[in-house]
């Protein structure tokens, strides 16, 4: 891959009790990173999808060709409509996880109950995202979502944003970003 392809990441640090700290890191290939935003979601909220957008649309970078989010379902179950993403910023998004699942579904059940329009919500975004691919990184194993590109090309991209380790540097960078701006946060609020 081309050093100065761009790509958005987008993380959470841990969630609060009502938001986390989220931030967007525009990287490139080579690891250079090219913009920062923060923002926030609701924890057990519905935001996080519109917050992907919004770090998106305040970056205001035509040059990103991909957008990488950690995972589906951050902040205790906020989960992101990737569909709706691509929509919106018109580059596919792929969504990166590190850990082996069976699904979501019974976590969601659990959470909120069987018979809940919180659990309704959830679970109708859930269905519409597409299966995880496995990819291996560097001896290590990650999950990808894509919408916008084949499981070939989403696969090709998650390699090329990781020339080390296991997490693209997009995403590792965004969560770095995030804890710090949650730390700042806190640190104000005490």
């Amino acid at each position: 891959m081309n050093g100065g392809v761009r790509a958005l990441g987008v993380a959470e640090s841990a969630a609060g009790d009502r938001s986390a700290t989220v931030a967007g890191a525009v990287v490139r290939a080579d690891r250079t990173v090219d913009g920062l935003v923060l923002d926030s979601w609701t924890v057990g909220g519905t935001d996080a999808t519109a917050t992907v957008v919004d770090c998106w649309e305040r970056l205001a970078r035509e040059d990103v060709q991909y957008v990488l989010v950690a995972g589906i379902a951050p902040a205790w179950f906020n989960v992101l409509d990737l569909h709706e993403v691509h929509d919106a910023v018109e580059r596919p998004v792929l969504s990166v996880s590190f850990e082996a699942s069976e699904g979501l579904e019974p976590a969601l059940r659990d959470a909120f109950g069987d018979d809940t329009e919180e659990l309704a919500t959830r679970l109708d975004t859930y269905d519409r995202q597409p299966s995880r691919e496995r990819v291996e990184l560097n001896g290590e194993t990650c999950f990808v979502r894509a919408v916008g590109c084949d499981a070939d090309t989403a696969s090709e991209v998650v390699e090329g944003f990781t020339p080390a380790g296991g997490r693209p540097e997009p995403v590792r960078v965004a969560r770095l970003c995030a804890r710090a701006g949650d730390d700042y946060r806190h640190r104000e609020r005490g």
